[in-house]
C-alpha cells in the first residue's frame, strides 16, 4: 500500500467551474457604465424641466373715480326740547312715547282752572275799563260844545280831555292783561314746537311742573332727512387742491361734490347725500375741517349720534393703472414692488409706486405701464430671471373697481 507524499494532495484537483478573466472584466465595465449613465440621467432631469407655469393679468388703464373715506356723525336737523312755559300740575298725557307728532300738536295738559279765572278777572277788568274811558269820552264831548259857549272853564275842559285819555290808557293796559291772561290759558296746553319723533317722557301725570324749568319733559327729534358732520384734516385738502392744480386728476363730471354714507355694519346707506356745508375754520386741536352733508332718511334707518363713514368723491383719473393686491409684495422698508414677465417670457421684480387704494385694487403712478403682464398668481415657484409660461389669471383676480380710500 503506497501513500502519498508528505504534502501532497490527497485527491487530485478537479477541473475549475470559475469564468474567464476576461469575462469578469467586461461585465465589471458594463456595471459601471450603466451606473455612469444612471447618474448622468439623474443629472439631466432638473435641466430638462419646462418653464414654470404662471397666471397673469394684462395691465390697461381705465377712468377711474376717486373718492375719499372720512369719519362722521350723523345729527338731526332739527331737534327741541320740550318745557312748560306755566307751573302747575300734569293732568293729561296726550301722546305716545316714540310717535311721530306734528307742530302744534298737544302734548300736556296743565291744571287750567286757575288760568281760566285769571282770564275771567281779566275780562271783568277790561268791561269795566271800557265803560270808564266811554263815560271818560261823552263827558269830555260834552265840556267841548261847552267851552265854545263859555260855559265852563278851560280848565275843566282840559281835565276832561285828560280823563279820557287815562281811561282809554286804563282800557289798553286791561286788555294787554286779558290778552296775557289768555296766553298763559293757552300754555297750559303744552304743544309740540316742532314736528317729529317724540322720545321718553320725563314727568307722570299728577307731577309739578314750573314755568322754563331746567328739566325739559320731553325732547322732538326731526330724522327725515338727518345731517351727517364729516371731519377732514386740513393737510388732505392741501393735498387735493395741489393734486387738481397739478392735474393728477380731473374734477368730477357733476362739478358737486357726492357723498355714500357707509353704516357701521360696512352697508352703504341707499340714499346718496349731498353736501351742505363746508367749514370756514380749522379745528386748532384737531387740525380738521368740518363738512356737512344732508341725506334723506325715509325709512329712520339713521338716528342722531351714529358713526358713520363719508365717501366724498374728489375727482377722476382718466388713465389709471390698477394693481390688485395680491400682485404686491412689500419689503420692511414699505416699499412695494410686484413681478412682471418681460418680452423674453422671463422674471423680472419691478419696484412701484402707489397712490390710493381702490377697492381690492391700488393705483400705481409709476413703475408699470399698459400692456405689461403683471404675475398675479404663482409666486412660490418662480425667483426673478426664471423663465416661465403666462397663462390668463384675469378671471382669478377678481378686483372689482370701489370708490378709494385715502390710504396712502
Amino acid at each position: 500500500m503506497s501513500f502519498p507524499a508528505f504534502g501532497a494532495p490527497a485527491h487530485p484537483p478537479r477541473p475549475s467551474t470559475a469564468a474567464p478573466r476576461p469575462v469578469l472584466w467586461l461585465a465589471l465595465v458594463s456595471a459601471l457604465a450603466l451606473s455612469a449613465c444612471g447618474n448622468q440621467a439623474d443629472e439631466r432631469k432638473p435641466g430638462q424641466k419646462g418653464p414654470t407655469t404662471v397666471g397673469v393679468l394684462v395691465l390697461k388703464t381705465e377712468a377711474q373715480a376717486l373718492s375719499t373715506e372720512l369719519p362722521g356723525r350723523t345729527v338731526a336737523v332739527q331737534a327741541a326740547d320740550v318745557r312748560p312755559q306755566v307751573s302747575g300740575i300734569i293732568r293729561q298725557r296726550l301722546f305716545n312715547e316714540g310717535d311721530t307728532v306734528k307742530a302744534g300738536q298737544v302734548l300736556y295738559q296743565v291744571d287750567a282752572k286757575t288760568y281760566e279765572v285769571a282770564v275771567a278777572s281779566a275780562k271783568a277788568a277790561v268791561a269795566k275799563t271800557q265803560a270808564a274811558a266811554k263815560l271818560a269820552e261823552l263827558n269830555h264831548q260834552r265840556n267841548a260844545d261847552l267851552v265854545k259857549q263859555q260855559a265852563v272853564s278851560q280848565q275843566v275842559f282840559e281835565e276832561s280831555q285828560a280823563a279820557m285819555r287815562q281811561t282809554a290808557a286804563e282800557l289798553a293796559a286791561a286788555q294787554a292783561a286779558l290778552a296775557q291772561a289768555q296766553i298763559n290759558l293757552d300754555y297750559t296746553r303744552i304743544v309740540a314746537p316742532i314736528g317729529g319723533r317724540v322720545g321718553l317722557s320725563s314727568i307722570t301725570l299728577g307731577a309739578l311742573v314750573t314755568a322754563n324749568q331746567a328739566t325739559a319733559l320731553t325732547q322732538i327729534t326731526q330724522l327725515d332727512p338727518m345731517h351727517v358732520d364729516i371731519t377732514q384734516s386740513s393737510t388732505d385738502v392741501l393735498r387735493l387742491q395741489r393734486e387738481l392744480a397739478a392735474g393728477h386728476f380731473e374734477r368730477h363730471p357733476s362739478g358737486a361734490a357726492q357723498v355714500r354714507i357707509v353704516l357701521e355694519d360696512g352697508s352703504v346707506y341707499p340714499h346718496a347725500a349731498t353736501l351742505k356745508f363746508e367749514g370756514v375754520n380749522v379745528n386748532t386741536s384737531t387740525g380738521a375741517i368740518t363738512l356737512r352733508a344732508q341725506v334723506p332718511n325715509p325709512d329712520r334707518v339713521l338716528l342722531p349720534g351714529m358713526y358713520v363713514r363719508a365717501r366724498l368723491a374728489t375727482g377722476l383719473v382718466p388713465d389709471a393703472l390698477l394693481v390688485p393686491q395680491q400682485a404686491l409684495k412689500r419689503e420692511l422698508s414699505g416699499k412695494a414692488s410686484v413681478m412682471v414677465v418681460n418680452a423674453e417670457n422671463k422674471v423680472e421684480r419691478r419696484p412701484v409706486e402707489l397712490a390710493e387704494a381702490v377697492g381690492q385694487r391700488w393705483r400705481v403712478t409709476s413703475g408699470l405701464k399698459a400692456g405689461e403682464a403683471l404675475v398675479v398668481d404663482g409666486f412660490q415657484r418662480i425667483k426673478p430671471g426664471d423663465a416661465v409660461k403666462t397663462v390668463d389669471a384675469s378671471d382669478k383676480v377678481g378686483a372689482v373697481a370701489a370708490p378709494a380710500s385715502a390710504a396712502r
